[in-house]
């Protein structure tokens, strides 16, 4: 199947046409699975956010060949029905294992709370014996320094607080992780998991320390923002997708579920208020960012000198040495069309 280019005309309501079209008589390439040695990562979200975190958790969760999970970290941004209000960190540790349990990996795979503040507000107290963030941010360097084949991949789908955290408590983990990050409108401003910890974003971007950028780009055929998918599909494939519970678990706007494609189906439909396009969609940003894990070729990725962030623009830095990966322009068919298999044939991650 040959990868979307950069065509700068594409509109949603031409996206989901093709899109609907694609299920009836494509399919998606996948990797030689005899060639490709499992991923072993931390997913770091705020999962209760949106929509986007849970689905991104359960498609990691169920793609056992290509990852082994070593645990999931999770910090707070803003509220799931609100893009102004601070949410507690209790609420996306929550969130987060209500998809473990519905995933059952719940007894397999930990869990740990991170930041609810800044890093800047964080940053003086790393010494304390428990300081904001403490378990996620010290279970990070515990498994970073572990003996591996490869570098441990830090996934994160929120603000990057923990993950700087634990570079400024422990730098030696620079040298040992490969960090992974959905966020940013690069190169222009914007964008949640940025604006939530700028500083914690320039302060990974001056350490030598692998650091992938998943671009955003809100609007634009060529960041994650195109990966989209319809109310239709997800009310259609999802529902009785994963393995059945023997004992239900409460979903976060109430009501039982004994089936992670169940509540999958529930929280999108939660949704359709900022959902766009004809059929009405949505973007599964982090989701994208679990995919090119899994296939590099389902996106573009090229080097550059590493800028930074400053009163409210990128600031391009040329003759840095440090050099950081963008990742644009992904495969806005191979990667829904990929999820949706795996989630009708899972293989549960290990821990």
């Amino acid at each position: 199947m040959k990868r979307l280019k950069k065509n700068k005309i594409i509109y949603v309501s031409t996206f989901f046409a093709v899109f609907a079209m694609f299920f009836i008589v494509g399919c998606c390439e996948q990797p030689n699975k005899e060639e490709t040695r499992k991923v072993h990562v931390i997913y770091d979200t705020d999962a209760n956010n949106e929509v986007d975190d849970q689905f991104a958790l359960a498609y990691m969760l169920f793609n056992g060949d290509y990852f082994v999970v070593e645990g999931v970290t999770v910090n707070a941004t803003s509220s799931p029905d609100g893009y102004s209000n601070y949410s507690k960190v209790e609420w996306h540790y929550d969130e987060a294992k209500r998809v473990m349990q519905l995933c059952s990996v719940w007894d397999k795979i930990l869990l740990y709370t991170g930041a609810q503040n800044s890093f800047e507000e964080i940053k003086n107290h790393i010494e304390d014996q428990k300081f904001d963030g403490h378990e996620a941010v010290d279970f990070i360097i515990e498994q970073a320094m572990k003996p591996r084949e490869d570098r441990l991949v830090l996934l994160s789908v929120g603000k990057l607080t923990n993950i700087a955290l634990a570079l400024k408590k422990e730098p030696r983990i620079a040298e040992k992780v490969r960090i992974v990050w959905l966020g940013s409108n690069y190169p222009r401003p914007g964008e949640h998991n940025q604006d939530w910890d700028i500083p914690s974003m320039n302060y990974i971007l001056d350490v030598d320390v692998p650091f992938e950028m998943v671009t955003v780009r809100y609007g634009n055929p060529s960041g994650t923002s195109a990966v989209m998918v319809a109310k239709t599909e997800v009310n259609r494939r999802m529902p009785g997708t994963g393995p059945k519970l023997s004992e239900p678990v409460t979903g976060r706007h109430g009501g039982e579920f004994y089936y992670w494609g169940d509540y999958a189906v529930e929280l999108y439909n939660k949704y359709e208020s900022h959902m766009w396009g004809d059929p009405k969609g949505r973007a599964l940003f982090d989701m994208a960012a679990v995919a090119i894990l899994k296939n590099s070729d389902w996106a573009e990725n090229y080097c550059h000198p590493a800028p930074v962030f400053t009163d409210g623009q990128w600031v391009e830095r040329p003759e840095n040495k440090r050099e950081i990966t963008i990742w644009e322009w992904f495969d806005i068919y191979a990667i829904p069309a990929d999820f949706f298999e795996t989630m009708h044939n899972y293989n549960i991650v290990s821990e």
